[in-house]
């Protein structure tokens, strides 16, 4: 009985659900969406980063409660660019850990429910749509590496749901572009001309030391740095995915140049991958540590992977590692226009000072 009552008073507020079309989503569901969406609720790590990214954050009527948590430190451009979501409707936890019940309290009541990582965490989709009568499209978060075109697939179906085809096609084109571009700077640089390289420090569901990486990482890839702990697990056949790098590994590779993901900094003086840096006496005997070869970059995980960031680091790495071929790149001047396009403003000097202004810096370590 309460849903037909809440199926009515849906109706009765936005006539356009009169006319439904079927929007088929990363489950393979064939989910009825109302011809017309005004307004829309994103679940789910890094769903309103790709909302936001389709210029459709004027649509949203709540938010999960990661937008209102304060903090000294802020690695979202998103959230940068548009502080209202902080003082939005909360309708759920984080991760997708949505309430049906306060989600069926926001006034105006969301269309559409946008919901990335549905099978791996938060509230089922299913049970969702079921307990609040409202649309559940199910979205795969994808990358910019294998799950690229699944990426682009949710760009475009999220561009489906509320009107944003044109933009999602240019966002998609954007990374194509950027993307190319790095390829066309490095691709011929010979392996031997290749500096090893180290990125330390990466969150994952938190904060972590100097010893948690990412194999596979994006802009290492994108510039063709030689990266020891991808080959080592590409050997291995272990996950390309975020690891822990044995402190011994890394003395071994001893590598040219050492990058370090701000993100570490959550950990405090004591205890962060700049403290393991400066203060243990193996880290000290790294070389680059000794030559002053250690830099800093932007957070790659923070709610999930920051796609403009992603794309900035690896102007920077770039830069650092050839300058040669990037003697027209200011990186911090990339990072903004990157930001601009994606979220609607340059935030990098925002960004920055958070992490003390340690981003594409080299981070004094002796």
């Amino acid at each position: 009985m309460r849903v037909l009552v809440l199926l009515a008073f849906l109706c009765l507020s936005f006539p356009c659900l009169g006319q439904a079309r079927t929007i088929t989503d990363a489950l393979g569901r064939a989910v009825s969406c109302p011809e017309e969406v005004r307004q829309v609720i994103c679940s789910g790590s890094g769903c309103l980063r790709l909302l936001t990214y389709l210029e459709a954050e004027d649509l949203v009527v709540g938010v999960d409660d990661m937008e209102g948590r304060r903090s000294c430190f802020e690695a979202r451009p998103y959230a940068l660019a548009h502080p209202q979501f902080k003082t939005m409707p909360v309708f759920g936890a984080f991760r997708g850990g949505d309430d049906p019940e306060r989600i069926l309290t926001l006034d105006p009541q969301p269309q559409v429910i946008l919901k990335t990582f549905a099978s791996s965490m938060g509230h089922d989709p299913r049970e969702l749509q079921a307990k609040t009568g409202i649309p559940v499209v199910a979205l795969n978060y994808g990358d910019l590496g294998e799950l690229r075109p699944a990426l682009d697939a949710t760009l475009r179906s999220m561009g489906e749901v509320v009107h944003r085809r044109e933009r999602a096609e240019a966002v998609v084109a954007f990374f194509d572009r950027t993307i190319a571009d790095l390829e066309r700077r490095t691709r011929d640089i010979p392996e031997q001309e290749r500096p090893s390289v180290f990125l330390g420090g990466v969150a994952f569901r938190g904060a972590h030391g100097f010893q948690s990486t990412e194999p596979a990482y994006p802009p290492f890839r994108f510039v063709h740095a030689r990266n020891p702990a991808g080959q080592d697990a590409l050997a291995r056949k272990q996950s390309l995915r975020h690891s822990d790098v044995a402190k011994e590994q890394i003395l071994v590779w001893d590598p040219d140049v050492l990058f370090l993901d701000v993100a570490t900094l959550q950990l405090g003086p004591e205890a962060s991958g700049l403290s393991e840096l400066r203060n243990d006496p193996a880290y000290q005997a790294l070389t680059a540590v000794r030559e002053g070869r250690v830099y800093g970059v932007l957070p790659y995980n923070w709610y999930t992977k920051n796609y403009g960031s992603i794309l900035a680091n690896a102007y920077f790495i770039g830069k650092t590692l050839y300058p040669e071929r990037f003697a027209d790149v200011d990186p911090v001047t990339k990072a903004d226009e990157i930001y601009t396009f994606l979220v609607g403003r340059p935030v990098f000097q925002e960004m920055n000072a958070s992490f003390r202004n340690l981003v594409f810096q080299p981070v004094p370590v002796r």
